[in-house]
């Protein structure tokens, strides 16, 4: 089934980097797109685990966007300089992190109360623009109110900015309490770039509703619901779904993948590694039965945990 509805996977620090980015587009596919968790300047560099993250050798095969995080020119200047010293001409500035640490200095979803901040930003953007890089921007409705884009969107309207994707939350919300679906709708009337939905897709019939709702829509990204369900963006592009018994093989399939990768790049043995790749399970097969994920993550060595993944089916 053609379908010109675009689908993004989300940014999700510690949960969707290139390991499993690159495992889930030969396993389940369906993605256009995956962002790559923010990067950003830490104690007045970058952390080597991010510049590995964003290297074009270890995201092969995907077409990768990576994301930004910056509340000045200079910072922002300097992140993108570095970006498009790896050979990459899209770039995502990240206006919608909630985790109070980076809100509370003004980034993610903070830098949302200063529309002068951001308008700063937009001319970095333009700059940049002008000498072929494209620019998107993933954001919220603001950090304390719902309302604080309407102070924004006038710049991003008027700027180079290819694509705006807009989760509607608060910051303060974090993840919590209901997307706001009224306030995504002005915006979305109000809106002049091209618009991707995020928040809250679980199934097919989630991104239908929206779409159903919004049919100017350019896309849908997808986070938690894809960790959930990988096969989440190839059921809503084909049309048709997995068996639980098709699903769990590709899981597995999936980890096998993603545990040799972490196997090469994770410092720190055997114990370090468990702990990577039980946290995956905090997401994957919300249905799995009780016992099984229990014994996972009970699991305190590396050949009993393989042991009992090995039994997921």
């Amino acid at each position: 089934m053609e379908n010109e509805l675009k689908i993004f996977a989300a940014p999700l620090q510690g949960f969707t980097e290139a390991a499993w980015r690159v495992a889930h587009n030969e396993v389940f596919g369906g993605v256009d797109a995956y962002f790559t968790p923010f990067i950003r300047y830490e104690k007045g560099g970058l952390r080597n685990k991010d510049r590995r993250e964003v290297l074009p050798e270890n995201n092969c095969d995907i077409r990768l966007i990576p994301q930004i995080m910056a509340s000045e020119p200079d910072e922002m200047k300097a992140l993108t300089d570095f970006i498009i010293s790896l050979g990459y001409k899209d770039i995502d500035l990240n206006m919608g992190c909630p985790f109070p640490l980076i809100a509370n200095r003004g980034k993610g979803s903070g830098i949302l109360q200063y529309p002068e901040k951001v308008s700063a930003l937009m001319g970095c953007i333009n700059e940049y623009s002008a000498n072929g890089v494209s620019f998107s921007v993933k954001m919220r409705l603001g950090q304390i109110s719902a309302d604080e884009w309407k102070e924004i969107l006038p710049a991003l309207n008027a700027s180079e900015v290819k694509m705006i994707t807009l989760h509607p939350r608060i910051g303060k919300q974090q993840y919590k309490g209901e997307v706001d679906m009224e306030a995504f709708a002005e915006f979305y009337s109000e809106c002049r770039k091209p618009l991707v939905y995020n928040g809250d897709l679980c199934s097919v019939a989630d991104i239908n509703r929206v779409v159903e709702k919004f049919p100017d829509l350019y896309g849908v990204m997808i986070g938690r619901g894809l960790l959930a369900n990988g096969a989440l963006a190839a059921e809503y592009k084909s049309g048709s779904g997995f068996t639980q018994e098709e699903l769990y093989a590709k899981v597995r399939c999936m980890h096998s993948m993603m545990y040799e990768r972490y196997s090469e790049v994770i410092e720190g043995g055997d114990a370090q590694l468990l702990l990577k790749m039980k946290s995956m399970w905090e997401y994957w097969l919300p249905e799995l039965d009780k016992k099984k994920r229990k014994a996972i993550h009970k699991a305190n060595k590396l050949s009993v945990y393989l042991n009992e993944v090995e039994g997921v089916r």
